[in-house]
């Protein structure tokens, strides 16, 4: 495999691409509909992976192309796909990347949004990846059943850049507060686009679902989002509230070695390792709760594992985060309070632990996972009840009493 040259400079992306890709094939994003896939099928949109070129590839169809790449029209209309997006939330921009695209990018596009409720949406075929086709009537049949041609216009008609490596990423942020769940790319009139990045924050409806059945607060189908952390050498911690168990190491949060660790290692008397300095990373939960039980997979990280590491928790306003952002989390101590104490870490093994929060009957806004003195985690599940739902619940033993900041109950 060969890449193009790469000249020029590229240009600091925004804020927004910090977040997840919401349609991304990784958290089960798929293509339901393409008018065309000739040289190369619309799933290449959707994968994880950056685009990449290989210069001498070819297929029976034409040069192989790492995006989707429709035929030279010659009949009247343009190109489209539909996305179901593999979390539902709320869409901050748009990445319309053209990699390697240079004399066949799509010239110009727009971007559609809609959303439907999983138990309201028109059951669509599942689409066979195929280069070399066009969608059958059947297919259009079947489509037409969303009539995506009146979703509404998140992007409108603009012209995109060809994919030389100073000018692939074109960059549309989104100011709709809506939550979709369906997205409509329309290329005008043809050509060839790398990836489509759908940037946000999941959302769900926590009016639905059973109330006696604990859920994962942090995670970010449901708009857990980490808004701080010490190191992230090797994997973002945002990776450890991902969607599913974890595909890789890669797939997981991992810090380098700390430099400051002894030369020779010594534990104490309770078996845990003396190191002066630890990673942790914080996370929004997507909804304040109560967090009943702690799940901590050190899947893959077999050589390479945390010691131990603990769970605190607090609550805090937007405002109060946004401050603590600004002094990277330098939090007094007595604002955190334990959900997890000091626990030792086995290698490539799933921890399920009980939470320390009912007993201090407490709601939390914000999680801090540490880990000493560094290594690797795939998942961190805190799994609990929205605040919400805990204040509705029957007392139960021991009588389970919730309390709420003094003027943080209007936030909720």
């Amino acid at each position: 495999m060969a890449d193009s040259p790469r000249e020029g400079k590229v240009a600091r992306p925004p804020d927004f691409t910090q977040l997840i890709d919401l349609a991304s094939e990784f958290v089960g994003g798929k293509i339901l509909f393409a008018t065309d896939d000739f040289f190369a099928p619309a799933e290449n949109l959707l994968k994880r992976d950056n685009p990449s070129f290989k210069e001498h590839e070819y297929t029976e169809f034409g040069k192989w192309m790492d995006g989707w790449q429709t035929r030279r029209k010659r009949i009247p209309g343009h190109d489209w796909c539909v996305v179901q997006l593999g979390i539902q939330g709320v869409i901050r921009g748009f990445d319309v990347d053209t990699s390697y695209f240079t004399g066949d990018h799509a010239p110009r596009v727009s971007i559609q949004a809609a959303n439907f409720e999983e138990d309201k949406q028109p059951e669509i075929p599942q689409r066979e990846v195929r280069t070399g086709a066009a969608a059958t009537p059947e297919e259009f049949e079947a489509i037409s059943e969303l009539k995506s041609d009146d979703w509404s216009c998140l992007v409108p008609m603009t012209e995109l850049t060809p994919g030389n490596p100073a000018s692939s990423h074109n960059y549309f942020p989104v100011t709709s507060q809506q939550r979709w769940s369906h997205i409509r790319l329309n290329i005008f009139p043809d050509g060839g686009i790398a990836r489509l990045r759908v940037y946000g924050t999941g959302q769900k409806d926590w009016t639905t679902g059973d109330p006696k059945e604990p859920l994962d607060l942090v995670t970010v189908a449901y708009g857990g989002a980490c808004v701080g952390f010490s190191n992230a050498h090797f994997g973002h911690p945002n990776n450890l509230i991902g969607v599913g168990t974890a595909k890789s190491m890669a797939d997981g949060w991992e810090t380098a070695r700390r430099l400051d660790r002894p030369p020779i290692l010594e534990n104490d008397e309770n078996g845990i390792l003396l190191v002066p300095g630890c990673e942790w990373a914080v996370f929004r939960l997507a909804h304040p709760g109560v967090i009943t039980q702690i799940e901590i997979d050190t899947k893959y990280f077999k050589g390479n594992s945390p010691e131990s590491c603990k769970v605190d928790g607090c609550i805090l306003t937007t405002q109060e985060e946004e401050d603590m952002v600004r002094q990277k989390w330098d939090l007094p101590g007595h604002k955190w309070k334990p959900l997890l104490p000091v626990t030792k870490l086995k290698p490539d093994e799933m921890h399920v632990l009980d939470s320390l929060t009912p007993e201090l009957q407490d709601v939390i806004t914000h999680a801090k996972f540490t880990i000493t003195p560094d290594g690797g985690v795939s998942r961190l599940r805190l799994k609990g009840f929205p605040s919400s739902i805990c204040l509705l619940r029957p007392r139960e033993k021991p009588m389970m009493r919730f309390s709420v900041k003094a003027g943080f109950r209007a936030n909720l």
